[in-house]
């Protein structure tokens, strides 16, 4: 199926402000200071915060992500996939429990690094927060942008620049507090759009009988649990995908806007078990695609089954849905990435004033727009890149998080523990274009090695004294009372 492609832009330049509209009049009718623009601190109940954690989640990458996994390692990479996107979430819950109990007036993860571990330590956790939210960015804008180029033949440097110049717009003006209204409003096309996507999916699959006997001909190491490969790819998937999720900036913002720990607990329990299974359900397109035989490249999986079997409308219906699911994760992180500009911003020039500093963070993102919307218009795999932002973040998790707990936890061993495991990570990690055979071994040497080099340190070199956790509520403080 293809498109008018003059009439499909103006559908898509039409179904962008739509979303972008109620984010500005909402920004202009609720204006912020600087610390509620990059926190909204205690101001979300439950439903709000299910939304919004739903919303940061539910990026266009799940119309490609999990079919592709599918595609490689079956239901075993599936459930490895569905498992990793659940999972943070729950990590989450004592995690930011802590955090908010040692930092109550804080602003993110940052914050707590360089007071817990110097410098050092804090320079490369930051560096790795902003090359995920870079590339976090930058995909989900190809997959938008690639999912219209399916619909009709438009460039990928129109569909791009419309989605970023919608985002930034509202997130200019109104912040996270804006980011969150969105995500309600976005939520309400997703949810009914993706239940539509299945069942369409269900109708141009024939059921479940011709992909599982397609299978069982064509690849029926797709359907094995016990089968190696799809074990060795959902292990991979689940460590990648969780110790990621664990450096996300936009989910520390929510745990400050979540209205209390009751709120934060119950939010998050609720958001990670709702992203299960949707995640799953979305990847079965990938199992129908190869069960069904059809052609092409597996990271397309869903359109190839879906295209050729929906009617007009619901094609149509198609671009507001891949918008929304971008625009509610890219809020997110473009919003992430304003509240670590502010708070750097903040120590860089300690005599600033907010207004400054909220200059900094909104025209920085402006700048930083420019280059991202550059890359999504190449069309670029960033799968590589993702997979090395995932191994940075799997070989710093333990020491970052493990000081939230023990006193006797030194910057000096983190930073040694999280060089050591990232050296281990990268001797196996896959050159690009190379197999993928050690790409499990790489992860796993990634989050292992700085465990194990933690406990030896700790011993070999015991702290001379012990953290002050009660230092940091009066280190970080909010920038307006």
């Amino acid at each position: 199926m293809s498109l008018d492609p003059v009439w499909t832009a103006t559908w898509l330049i039409f179904c962008a402000a739509a979303f972008a509209i109620p984010g500005l009049l909402y920004a202009r009718r609720h204006p912020v200071d600087l610390d509620n623009y990059i926190a909204a601190r205690n101001s979300q109940n439950t439903h709000a915060t299910v939304i919004t954690l739903l919303a940061t989640t539910l990026g266009t990458w799940v119309l490609f992500g999990p079919a592709q996994a599918a595609t490689w390692g079956g239901i075993g990479a599936l459930l490895g996939y569905a498992l990793g996107s659940c999972v943070p979430r729950l990590i989450m819950i004592p995690l930011g429990q802590r955090i908010r109990e040692l930092m109550p007036e804080g602003h993110g993860l940052t914050e707590f690094v360089i007071h817990r571990y110097g410098r050092t330590m804090y320079a490369f956790t930051l560096s790795i927060m902003l090359l995920y939210l870079f590339i976090s960015l930058a995909a989900g804008l190809t997959a938008v942008a690639r999912m219209v180029t399916l619909l009709a033949p438009i460039p990928l440097w129109l569909t791009a620049s419309v989605v970023m110049l919608a985002t930034v717009l509202y997130t200019f003006y109104g912040g996270l507090r804006a980011s969150i209204f969105t995500d309600k409003v976005q939520m309400v096309v997703i949810l009914p759009l993706l239940a539509l996507l299945l069942f369409f999916g269900w109708q141009a699959a024939g059921g479940i009988a011709p992909t599982v006997d397609g299978l069982a001909q064509r690849a029926p190491e797709l359907l094995d649990f016990s089968d190696t490969g799809g074990i060795r790819a959902g292990i991979t998937f689940f460590i990648a995908v969780v110790l990621t999720g664990l450096f996300y900036q936009g989910t520390w913002q929510r745990i400050y806007a979540a209205k209390n720990v009751s709120v934060l607990r119950r939010s998050f329990w609720i958001s990670g078990l709702l992203n299960l299974p949707i995640i799953f359900m979305m990847g079965l397109f990938g199992l129908a695609f190869v069960g069904l035989g059809l052609e092409g490249d597996g990271s397309v999986a869903l359109f190839s089954v879906l295209l050729d079997n929906v009617p007009l409308w619901f094609a149509l219906a198609l671009v507001p849905l891949g918008l929304a699911l971008v625009m509610s994760s890219a809020d997110s992180t473009i919003n992430a990435t304003s509240s670590i500009i502010a708070v750097d911003m903040h120590r860089l020039l300690p005599n600033a004033s907010e207004i400054t500093l909220m200059r900094f963070a909104r025209w920085l993102i402006v700048l930083a727009a420019l280059p991202i919307t550059w890359v999504a218009a190449q069309g670029f795999s960033v799968l590589y890149l993702f997979l090395l932002a995932d191994l940075l973040c799997s070989a710093a998790a333990f020491p970052v998080f493990f000081g939230l707990f023990n006193r006797r936890y030194e910057g000096r061993n983190a930073v040694i523990s999280t060089t050591c495991g990232l050296v281990a990570g990268l001797l196996m990690f896959p050159a690009p274009g190379a197999s993928t055979d050690t790409l499990l071994e790489s992860f796993l040497l990634a989050a292992l090695v700085p465990v194990l080099t933690s406990v030896v340190l700790m011993r070999v070199l015991p702290a001379q004294e012990h953290f002050d956790f009660s230092r940091l509520a009066t280190l970080v403080q909010r920038f307006s009372r």
